[in-house]
């Protein structure tokens, strides 16, 4: 008897599965980026109590647009946060990660001003670093390492902000350093021009040193005085206090945050690079940008098991080159799958930030919990009624029904109400 040949299904079923597939994930990805707003829950403060609430916003058809890599001016960028989310909502972003290098100043207004549009805003940040498997001082390539997190922000901020600092401050003796070298080179940049371009309080970079260039007119734009001067090989660069990268992937996971290799094609040893940041707990890597997918790395994030990201690393310039905020469209799957895994993680971070806020309702822990929220004046506030208000709103606008009725949650509400009562 001849074998029967397996029939193969057909294209038509394909077609109608990878659609159900799809309007599944495109129906998860739009109730969390745009959730129906919550009834209101604060009561210490009438006049501040609508700053809980979240910008109402309606449900509508068609895609949801994240943009996942952006920077304002609080590094360097050239919009302000506000101004940055107003472009954003122009070109229909509806879900905006804030990635500034080393720092998260810019978020709270951007959030503030997210609200407007009834966007939301993915706290994170852009964190330089540097590959270098020995480990010897001094030597390695420059690496950066994207974070992203949930609205409450990071759990344990003071170890992610002591070395965001530590960073900071080695951009300040990294661009004294720059230019030392420009000034043997004949290109003397003052330092006071610099630091007026970079803006009060924020860290100078590269950037800001090229932009100094180009006014004082010593070349004809930014990417000539990199391609020139200031690239990773070139004769002006210097490093920083960059930690190794792997310490950096291990610090984001600790303090409950998702992360991601950025621009992986700028390095000379991506596989290397990879795979040592994916011992150490990379979640994801950047494969797209506004031209579409980068040859070889949708291989690479396979092999590896991670996320494929991408965003438009957006910065303001005004260059006819430079990719518009938003114009890198994340396909509906790989934003569902990047919340899926997301979502637990920041569940967890929140989890362990309310807890530690229990243990302790002061003012200052619920300036913490409510940095990257809309309310801004807690004087007003009792710590622990309001704190019981800050539980129930994190909850009803980052929190599945399974997530609600988690025993942990609950045990921070009655220690909450213990005190409320107590005192």
């Amino acid at each position: 008897m001849g074998s029967k040949k397996k029939s193969k299904p057909s294209r038509s079923k394909k077609k109608a599965r990878t659609s159900a597939d799809q309007a599944l994930a495109l129906d998860y990805v739009r109730a969390w980026a745009q959730p129906a707003p919550p009834p209101p829950e604060p009561s210490a403060a009438d006049a501040d109590a609508d700053d809980f609430l979240p910008a109402p916003g309606a449900r509508s058809g068609g895609d949801v647009l994240f943009e996942l890599h952006s920077h304002s001016n609080h590094s360097d960028g050239f919009l302000s946060p506000s101004a940055l989310v107003e472009r954003a909502h122009r070109n229909g972003v509806k879900v905006l990660a804030l990635t500034d290098h080393d720092t998260m100043a810019g978020i709270p207004e951007a959030v503030s001003a997210a609200s407007k549009f009834g966007m939301r805003i993915i706290p994170g940040v852009e964190i330089s670093a540097l590959y270098n498997p020995r480990e010897v001082a001094g030597a390695g390539e420059p690496v950066h390492i994207l974070a992203y997190y949930g609205t409450c922000g990071p759990s344990r901020p003071d170890e992610l902000y002591s070395m965001l600092l530590n960073i900071r401050d080695g951009r300040y003796l990294r661009a004294k350093n720059m230019l030392a070298k420009l000034n043997r080179l004949k290109v003397p940049i003052k330092w006071e021009h610099l630091t007026k371009i970079a803006g009060e309080g924020v860290a100078p970079g590269r950037l800001h040193v090229a932009r100094a260039m180009v006014e004082a007119g010593y070349v004809e734009n930014v990417r000539q005085a990199f391609n020139k001067y200031l690239a990773d090989d070139g004769p002006a660069y210097a490093r920083g206090s960059e930690p190794f990268a792997e310490t950096v992937a291990q610090l984001i996971s600790r303090t409950g945050g998702i992360s991601a290799l950025a621009h992986p094609w700028s390095l000379k040893n991506p596989d290397a690079i990879i795979r040592s940041l994916k011992g150490a707990g990379l979640n994801g890597m950047e494969i797209y940008r506004s031209d579409g997918k980068v040859d070889g790395f949708s291989e690479l994030a396979e092999k590896y098991g991670l996320l494929k990201l991408g965003g438009s690393d957006f910065h303001g310039r005004g260059r006819k080159d430079e990719s518009d905020i938003g114009t890198v469209k994340l396909a509906i799957t790989t934003l569902c799958c990047f919340l899926k895994m997301a979502r637990p993680i920041w569940s967890a971070a929140m989890k362990d930030i309310l807890l530690k806020f229990a243990e302790d309702p002061s003012s200052a822990n619920l300036r913490n919990i409510l940095k990257f929220g809309r309310l801004t004046n807690v004087d007003g506030f009792s710590p622990i009624s309001a704190g019981i208000d800050v539980v129930n709103f994190c909850l009803s606008s980052w929190s599945s029904n399974d997530e609600l009725e988690d025993v942990e949650l609950e045990e921070v509400r009655l220690k909450l109400a213990h005190y409320a009562t107590e005192r």
